[in-house]
């Protein structure tokens, strides 16, 4: 098996919006199956959206990003957000726009070149889910 695994690290700035940063940088970069596999820094203003919840939930203030966790594609992505304000207080859910940097976000994403992350609606709950579609290179 072969193993092709792309690592790309990016920095965004203060006044950056989390969700619209990643979504630019995965269309710039054509990722079809990435994933968080880090992700350190911290917010002014915080929007989740909750388990089973309509509408997001809106915090500001200053916040350590404690967990940024998440599958990424060109075709949708499925990301969650926790934070923590200076008591320790955590919150965590779906990450929607409006989540701004305070000082600096520092993600690393990982990324299959041997996959597709596709998604679907789900009839079982009407969400759009994820179809892996894998891609066999060397069979091509």
């Amino acid at each position: 098996m072969n193993s092709s695994l792309r690592v790309h690290t990016i920095r965004l700035h203060p006044g950056d919006d989390v969700l619209p940063e990643l979504k630019k940088f995965i269309a710039e970069n054509q990722i079809e199956a990435g994933f968080i596999m880090s992700a350190v820094g911290s917010l002014t203003q915080y929007n989740l959206r909750f388990a089973n919840q309509p509408d997001g939930s809106q915090g500001e203030g200053h916040f350590e990003v404690v967990s940024l966790t998440g599958l990424l594609s060109t075709e949708g992505n499925h990301i969650h957000l926790a934070v923590s304000d200076s008591t320790g207080r955590t919150i965590g859910g779906h990450l929607l726009d409006g989540n701004l940097v305070y000082t600096t976000l520092e993600v690393v994403i990982g990324e299959d070149p041997n996959q597709i992350y596709h998604r679907e609606t789900d009839p079982t709950f009407g969400y759009k889910e994820l179809v892996v579609k894998n891609i066999n290179k060397w069979e091509q």
